[in-house]
């Protein structure tokens, strides 16, 4: 093991820096890409340290829910895959059969992981209209995120909530 880690070299710093901010950016593109393919109307959406985040209404399908975990999981192996085990590579690893397995997997376990525990949750505790309303907001809201409401979603809680969106953000 030690002989392994010796024989790792960053032969490009910026081309480390450049992997690791592509890495982030497709992993999240993943997620919206699989949020739009839902169809669904979106209530909001918010920018925070987390990264963007869409409020829909309605709990996904199962199918729906893992598909937002492993898509974006193949995602984040496939960039690690092509950004660390090819000749684009700004870090020279060892040429060790496990190498890119343990790499990989652990790369897919630190962007994943959070999602898994996500899709668990959601299905053994579904929730939907006001209830997954209301979690989403305070969980934007506890994360420091600038939540942008849609004009379906600012008529849905005047609907239902017989509010407006700055209103219950600081009731929140």
């Amino acid at each position: 093991m030690p002989d392994i880690v010796s024989r790792i070299h960053i032969t490009n710093v910026w081309g480390v820096c450049i992997l690791l901010v592509l890495w982030i950016v497709l992993f999240k593109c993943a997620h919206l890409l699989v949020m739009l393919i839902r169809r669904e109307p979106v209530i909001g959406w918010a920018v925070g340290p987390l990264g963007i985040t869409l409020m829909v209404l309605h709990e996904p399908s199962t199918i729906r829910i893992w598909l937002d975990v492993l898509g974006p999981a193949l995602v984040s192996g496939g960039v690690l895959y092509m950004g660390l085990f090819t000749s684009l590579s700004p870090i020279t690893l060892p040429q060790h059969p496990l190498v890119p397995v343990v790499v990989i997997t652990c790369g897919v376990l630190i962007s994943s992981t959070g999602d898994f525990v996500n899709a668990w949750r959601d299905l053994r505790h579904p929730l939907w209209g006001e209830a997954r309303i209301l979690r989403s907001i305070q969980f934007l809201r506890a994360t420091w995120a600038k939540i942008h409401f849609t004009p379906f979603g600012h008529s849905y809680l005047s609907d239902h909530f017989k509010t407006t969106p700055t209103d219950l953000l600081q009731a929140l």
